[in-house]
């Protein structure tokens, strides 16, 4: 059975799309996935066992280009039995629609009556995460998930981490601690800079060799923590593509981040994590890790889900401090000081 999978836009969500994966490769060993999916997370859908190809979704969001959709999707017919949408947008399911495939999967979402044939009712009580959302779409509409959900893993081998460490010409005589200070929804998820800099002097202090990771648009916020922390980190934000930013954090000690697509990455390299959280919640898209814990103050205005604070003083990230971070750290697992 091949089967296509309508894959998300954010970075995040792709990571909580592998349990899915992972889920119809265990109930049908012979299955063969592939996602429809951005240029930017076909990198780290390469680096999932159970994924056989992605397809260059090459649709940018909010653009509708019918005719576009309909050539794509007649290029694609007689390879699919199935198909698995996972936006909830009307126009990301025409493309299994015109491709013919005789089972389509999905929630119901934007009114897809006749687009989908296996259209499913979102009962948001029952799965509260978003991962429990997807992966009830692997099963029949009747099943019920299993107790634990298998955990996001990506591929990440030595050759491929020495790789990346030659060519930045790295120094691992120290035990690493990665920072990911960036957040693509918005400064609203974004920890302050200068509690950045001050947890990296205090860690470089510890003997820890400081990474800062992050896309090229994290550049000048990780230029202000270096600047703010006296230059005792290591900036590597808009050096590494996806991919390689996979194997710097598979190489981390620990890693320290935001609410962002490089929480769900860390989180599925296997590392020790810290998460911080603001104007979002964790109950909805938590760190799929046993190995993650959650930072969040719970104030009564958070979480607002908001990109930037609507109260103008961002207290829900300023109030969680440097101290209460390295309280969270333990420091002889880690080897420091």
């Amino acid at each position: 059975m091949n089967v296509l999978v309508v894959g998300p836009s954010w970075v995040g969500d792709t990571l909580i799309a592998q349990p899915l994966f992972q889920l119809l490769k265990q109930n049908h060993p012979k299955v063969e996935i592939d996602v429809l999916a951005p240029p930017w997370t076909q990198a780290l859908l390469a680096r999932m066992p159970e994924v056989r190809q992605s397809i260059v979704n090459p649709f940018g969001h909010g653009s509708l280009q019918l005719s576009a959709r309909r050539q794509l999707g007649l290029r694609l017919r007689h390879q699919y039995q199935q198909a698995i949408v996972l936006p909830n947008s009307w126009k990301s399911a025409l493309l299994p629609w015109h491709a013919n495939i005789a089972l389509r999967t999905g929630y119901t979402g934007e009114a897809r009556w006749g687009l989908l044939n296996d259209r499913r009712q979102l009962d948001s009580l029952t799965h509260p995460q978003l991962v429990e959302r997807y992966a009830a779409l692997a099963l029949p509409a009747s099943a019920s998930l299993p107790s634990r959900l298998p955990l996001p893993a990506l591929i990440s081998r030595p050759e491929q981490q020495q790789q990346i460490v030659q060519r930045l010409n790295l120094d691992l005589s120290k035990p690493v601690i990665a920072l990911c200070p960036g957040a693509e929804y918005g400064t609203a998820k974004r920890w302050p800079a200068k509690h950045f800099a001050t947890l990296a002097q205090a860690l470089h202090a510890r003997g820890a060799t400081v990474w800062l990771i992050g896309s090229g648009k994290d550049q000048a916020l990780a230029q202000h923590i270096m600047s703010e922390s006296q230059n005792t980190c290591i900036n590597l934000c808009g050096l590494t593509n996806i991919a390689e930013a996979v194997d710097l954090l598979a190489i981390a000690r620990l890693i320290i981040t935001n609410d962002s697509g490089l929480m769900h990455v860390s989180a599925a390299v296997g590392r020790p994590l810290i998460a911080i959280y603001g104007s979002s919640s964790p109950l909805f898209t938590p760190p799929l890790s046993p190995q993650a814990t959650l930072v969040n103050l719970k104030l009564p205005c958070s979480p607002c889900f908001k990109r930037e604070c609507p109260l103008g003083h961002l207290n829900c990230l300023h109030q969680i401090t440097p101290e209460h971070l390295i309280s969270q750290i333990d420091f002889d697992t880690l080897k420091l000081s």
